[in-house]
């Protein structure tokens, strides 16, 4: 991973300081693959997000961004105030873990979002009351606008979303999986479907899909874990030879940075 203009180290520095996207109960990060995937440990991922609706049924993913905000796709922003945020979870089948259950106050879609293109596939949710932080509940870094990530670099996603084209787990799951370039990524999909708001990642053996969609692409540096991306669209039969697509987080940032400022 490379930044152009904003030091890694000075990212790392002010990440620290933040309190984000150092998880109190460290990630396996070593030979996993959500598709073809792998039982995530148990609050290794603190910032990730279950949407639900009121009869418990997970329809999408997201991330934690800070107490108060929640970045998840324009695609399953159809979120309303009786829709259900949970963090902390890491098991569906379970009644024990200590989670947080959160209403929505707000939900903001991206103004140029495309449900023809799925350009722009970004939505922030404002909770009705701030998170209370844990060491399984933590909000995940931001990528600054100034990060460009070298082509191969290993990233990872997690989410609940389909290990089969049938079949939904109940337990978190993970899978590295390697960005690639956009050139690389508009041989497979085609030149004017890769925008400069997305990136791709995949096409390596394991992908995410269906009900992973707004849940988190995060690559690591230093210790410190940053969003890159969000799940937006792919294949629909989770072709693990083929690169899934998320909305760009650096490309939006400076949208996120204005809308949570306003709001």
């Amino acid at each position: 991973m490379t930044f152009t203009i904003f030091s890694i180290t000075c990212f790392a520095l002010v990440a620290s300081a933040l309190g984000c996207g150092v998880p109190a109960i460290r990630p396996q990060t070593i030979g996993s693959r959500i598709v073809n995937g792998q039982n995530a440990i148990s609050g290794s991922w603190p910032w990730q997000v279950s949407l639900q609706l009121p009869s418990g049924v997970h329809f999408c993913g997201g991330s934690l961004i800070n107490q108060n905000w929640v970045l998840t796709a324009a695609h399953c922003a159809v979120v309303v105030s009786f829709h259900r945020v949970i963090l902390g979870e890491h098991n569906h089948g379970s009644n024990v873990e200590p989670i947080q259950v959160k209403l929505v106050s707000k939900v903001i879609t991206h103004p140029l979002y495309s449900r023809a293109t799925f350009n722009n596939d970004i939505a922030l949710l404002k909770l009705s009351s701030p998170v209370t932080l844990t060491p399984r509940i933590s909000p995940v870094c931001l990528a600054p606008s100034a990060l460009s990530i070298l082509p191969g670099t290993r990233c990872f996603t997690t989410g609940w979303g389909r290990t089969a084209t049938t079949t939904s787990p109940l337990i978190l799951q993970q899978t590295g999986v390697p960005i690639i370039s956009p050139a690389v990524c508009r041989q497979f999909w085609g030149q004017s479907r890769i925008t400069d708001a997305m990136i791709c990642a995949g096409a390596s053996g394991s992908s995410s899909c269906q009900g992973d969609s707004g849940g988190p692409l995060v690559c690591e540096r230093s210790g410190v874990w940053s969003l890159v991306g969000a799940v937006s669209w792919g294949r629909t039969t989770c072709d693990t030879l083929f690169p899934a697509v998320y909305a760009s987080i650096p490309q939006l940032r400076s949208w996120i940075d204005r809308t949570i400022a306003s709001n």
